[in-house]
């Protein structure tokens, strides 16, 4: 009888074990790259892309900047606030000379979040880096105009246009408008643009992408 109460307690902890492990979204991703890291030290002195899938599933990152140092540490499906949570972790370590950040369409995808909070939570990001990397310039892409997420574009839109007015305000930062160029000349969304999910991109997605950054990287 004595090995049930053991056996309910060991179930118990294993099952917060787990919980623990999972309660962090993005942890597994996070310990991936710090092992890349132990395995093969990054280059010094990288631009470093961070931020959500659209910069994780950019695959052809290094061929797209050929005569750059890059480094990606994108994680599908984070929002601003797991960017700033993992800051310290994926972002500040590398001492990068600059930082591309794309990040706040799942914030927005939420349906929980003003275009004011989206605002705020990149003012928190920005801080933060600048805490650490005082002198180190930033680019802030612009989030883009999904088909699958035709319903948030009206706060997207009003998102990144706070967020273009304080980068405005800001040392060594830029904004990179991304969301215009991605419209057609009737200001529809350009759906070649997109995969069949209508949320990532396609190449030529990121053709346009790489044409717009290419000039502000250092």
């Amino acid at each position: 009888m004595k090995k049930y109460p053991l056996l309910f307690l060991l179930t118990v902890v294993i099952h917060y074990v787990s919980f623990a492990q999972e309660a962090v979204p993005f942890e597994n991703e996070i310990k991936a790259f710090e092992e890349q890291d132990r395995s093969a030290s990054p280059p010094q002195d990288v631009i470093l892309f961070t931020g959500s899938s659209s910069i994780k599933l950019w695959q052809t990152l290094q061929a797209d900047f050929p005569d750059k140092k890059v480094l990606n540490r994108g994680f599908g499906g984070s929002k601003l606030t797991d960017v700033i949570y993992f800051a310290d972790r994926v972002t500040v370590p590398y001492k990068p000379k600059q930082i591309v950040i794309y990040a706040g369409e799942n914030d927005v995808a939420s349906g929980t979040v003003t275009a004011q909070e989206v605002r705020d939570r990149f003012v928190t990001l920005f801080t933060k880096i600048r805490k650490s990397l005082p002198q180190t310039p930033i680019v802030f892409i612009s989030m883009k105009p999904s088909p699958s997420r035709r319903k948030f574009l009206p706060v997207t839109m009003e998102a990144n246009a706070l967020i273009k007015n304080y980068i405005a305000r800001q040392k060594q930062a830029q904004y990179l408008d991304i969301y215009t160029p991605m419209l057609d000349a009737n200001g529809q969304i350009r759906g070649e643009l997109f995969r069949a999910d209508s949320l990532h991109m396609s190449p030529k997605g990121y053709e346009i992408w790489t044409a717009k950054l290419k000039p502000l990287l250092k």
